[in-house]
Order: structure tokens, then C-alpha cells, then sequence
């Protein structure tokens, strides 16, 4: 009895938490499933305008004789592609009104007026014009006239909410969009500022995990590029990395590092000569780079910083007992301590950094050798109103982040086992 009991109440209970679930699902799956819908579609901008026939009533009088006036109706088709069919106009006129003339293609009675259109191809215009009087003699009232809005219904198909889906979108990404060279930005960008930050991080923990005076402040300090405004932080860089007017360029020439300055956010790549060998770098990605580490190393250095304090002193005690150097108790003690943790950073950091768009669009606009995919999304679906193109980029990104955690996963499974 107590079984059935509780089985009920396990299903009432499922049943009342139902529709908040299913809330909260639509919320977040449907604009998924949309940008999946339109990915299949060859979609721009001007497509997605919803075909409907409009008007718009115009009235105009006729100085030699005030009991008369125009109507002029300015149709069109909202759509430039797309046509629409059986569109018909309703409009309601004040009493006494009569046409002159009338269109065959209209009729009125009842002080209504009805017109019936038929088709109306993409991009149709017109102005359907009538003269109307009054049949007792008087003036008409045009704000009376103007203040009755004409009605209009016809039929269209929604390119968005049709069947017809294509592959095209996904043949332009991989094979006419320089796939390839986005890639392998993207990954050279994702990595290295990964990585960065979460070196630049953990030094930063150790070092103010120190005793010493002043490290509250010091602390506080550390996390300034995190929390200050994008906006100002790239303007900020934008202005000190300048090559004319930039602090950076003018300490290095005047204590001769340099003999000319450099572009560091506009130059592609760099040219030097390393063991007689001539090597290229890609500086305005790198520069972006240094950004990218020296905003998002604090998030590393608080949540290592939150482990090491964790960490039992007595490992450290006993390891200075055994006569252990500081590099002997970083590699033993601290490092397999805060392994979980940077596992989680790096992962956290790739997604975040793969899907980076306003630190680079910022600084550069994708312009210098620094167009990722996220940038490519921005142009494709906002610069040139390519949305298809722009939802099929993101899906791209989506299935590549899908595989990078899926194999992320697997990796550190099996790294955990072996530990």
C-alpha cells in the first residue's frame, strides 16, 4: 500500500512540475531549433519580410468644387520576392458618399468598398485613385475619411516556414568560404589563449598566495582586466598599441629596440630571422592573443587561487623536512592538486574562447588575419544579410565544440582511471 502511495505521489508530483519544465525547455531549445531550421535554408535579410499586400489611403481635394474629393489608395506587395495571391480591399466610408468613378475591379455598397485584386507579383506597386462626392451637396470631412483605415487579407508563403530545406548553405561554409583558413585562426586563437591565461593564472595564484604586505590590494589589482568594460579595455589598447601615436611603439624607439614602429593590430604578419632561418608571424592574431590572456587570466587565477588555500600545509611541511626544492614542490604537491581544476579552466576557456567575437571585432574587426568563425557569423549573417549562411557558420561551430568536449571528456576520463 505504501508502494502505490508513493508511486502516485511521485507522478502527481511530476505532473505539477511538468509545465514549468516544458517552459523552460521551449525557452531555451527553440531558438536552437530555429537557427537549425534557417541553417537549411538560402535565407537573406530581405527574404524573411513578410509578404502582405498593403495600402496606405491618401486624400486629396479638388479646390473647384469642395463637395468632391480624391482617394488614393498606394498598394504594394511588402515582399520583393515573394507573391501573393486573392488579396482583396475593404474600406468603410462615411454616409452620403458616392464614386464617380470606379474601377472594375471594385464595387461598393453599403458605404463599403471592396476591390479584388487577384495576384499581386513580388515587388507590385499602385495607385488605385477615386473621385467621390457627397450626395446632399456638402463638404466632406477628411478627417472623418482619414480616420477609417482600409482593410486588405491575401495569401503568401512564408520562405521561413516552408519545407523546402537545401544543403547549399553547408557546401558555401566548407567549400567557397575559406574554410580552412577560418579553422585554423579560430583553433590558433582558441589554443593559445587558452592556454595563456591559464599559465598567466596560475602564476599570479602563487605568487599572491604569499604572505606578504600589500597583498589584499595586490589581489584586487589582479582582477581589474576581468571585470572592467570590454569597450573601454580594447579602446584603451587600441590607443597604447597605435603605430603613430601609441605609447608602446614610442618607448621602443626611443630606447632604439625599434627603428620604425610597428603596426601591431594592422600588420598580417612579421618577419624575422631566427638561426639564419626566416620565420613569418602572424602579429596582429598574436596581439590579439596577449589581449585576450592578459583580460581572462584572472578567471584562472581565482578559482586556482581558491584551491591552493585548500591544500593542506603539512604536504608543504613535510616536503621541507625531505629537503624539497620550490620546482620539486610545485611539480609533486601543487600541480597534482590543482590538476581538476585547470582540466575544467582549459575546457571552460576553449568553448568560450572558440565562441569569441567583441574582443577581436573590437580590436582589429576581423581584419589583419584575425577573422575567426565567430567573426565570419557577424559578416555572413549582419555585414552582408546572408542569414542562412550566418545560422549554418554557427551550427558548424556547435558540431565542432560538440566533438572537442565529447573527445575532452573521453581524455580526462581516461586520465582519471590511470590516476
Amino acid at each position: 500500500m505504501a508502494d502505490k502511495l508513493s508511486k502516485i505521489e511521485k507522478r502527481t508530483a511530476y505532473a505539477l512540475i511538468l509545465p514549468a519544465i516544458l517552459l523552460v525547455f521551449s525557452i531555451i531549445l527553440f531558438p536552437i531549433f530555429a537557427n537549425i531550421w534557417i541553417s537549411f535554408k538560402e535565407v537573406e535579410l530581405k527574404d524573411i519580410r513578410i509578404p502582405e499586400p498593403r495600402a496606405k489611403k491618401i486624400i486629396k481635394s479638388i479646390p473647384e468644387d469642395p463637395t468632391k474629393l480624391v482617394i488614393v489608395y498606394k498598394l504594394r506587395n511588402s515582399s520583393l520576392l515573394e507573391n501573393i495571391t486573392d488579396v482583396k480591399l475593404k474600406d468603410k466610408l462615411p454616409a452620403n458618399i458616392e464614386f464617380i468613378n470606379i474601377d472594375p475591379r471594385c464595387n461598393f455598397k453599403s458605404r463599403t468598398l471592396l476591390c479584388s485584386f487577384g495576384e499581386w507579383k513580388a515587388k507590385y506597386r499602385e495607385n488605385l485613385e477615386f473621385i467621390i462626392y457627397n450626395v446632399n451637396g456638402n463638404s466632406i470631412d477628411k478627417k472623418s475619411l482619414k480616420s477609417k483605415k482600409p482593410k486588405l487579407s491575401g495569401k503568401a508563403d512564408n520562405i521561413l516556414l516552408t519545407t523546402n530545406f537545401t544543403l547549399n548553405n553547408f557546401k558555401k561554409v566548407f567549400f567557397k568560404n575559406d574554410f580552412k583558413d577560418l579553422l585554423l585562426t579560430t583553433f590558433y586563437f582558441t589554443f593559445f589563449g587558452t592556454l595563456g591565461a591559464i599559465i598567466f593564472g596560475v602564476l599570479a595564484a602563487q605568487l599572491v598566495n604569499q604572505k606578504f604586505s600589500g597583498r589584499t590590494f595586490m589581489r584586487s589589482i589582479l582582477l581589474f582586466p576581468y571585470v572592467g568594460p570590454v569597450v573601454a579595455l580594447a579602446y584603451t589598447w587600441t590607443l597604447l598599441l597605435d603605430p603613430n601615436s601609441g605609447t608602446l611603439n614610442a618607448i621602443l624607439i626611443k630606447f632604439q629596440i625599434l627603428d620604425q614602429p610597428i603596426n601591431l593590430l594592422g600588420q598580417k604578419y612579421l618577419t624575422f630571422q631566427f638561426l639564419g632561418i626566416d620565420l613569418k608571424l602572424r602579429l596582429a592574431l598574436t596581439t590579439v592573443i596577449f589581449f585576450e590572456i592578459w583580460r581572462y587570466f584572472p578567471l584562472a587565477f581565482l578559482f586556482v587561487l581558491a584551491r591552493l588555500q585548500a591544500i593542506p600545509k603539512d604536504l608543504y611541511e613535510a616536503a621541507d623536512v625531505d629537503g624539497a626544492g620550490p620546482l620539486n614542490k610545485f611539480f609533486n604537491i601543487t600541480l597534482p592538486q590543482i590538476t581538476a581544476i585547470i582540466s575544467i579552466l582549459f575546457m571552460i576557456r576553449f568553448i568560450w574562447n572558440f565562441n569569441k567575437f567583441e574582443d577581436i571585432f573590437l580590436l582589429t574587426g576581423g581584419a589583419s588575419g584575425t577573422r575567426t568563425l565567430p567573426i565570419n557569423v557577424y559578416e555572413q549573417g549582419f555585414a552582408i544579410s546572408n542569414i542562412g549562411m550566418g545560422s549554418a557558420v554557427s551550427m558548424v561551430i556547435v558540431l565542432i565544440l560538440i566533438i572537442f568536449m565529447i573527445s575532452y571528456f573521453k581524455l580526462i576520463g581516461k586520465k582519471a582511471n590511470e590516476l
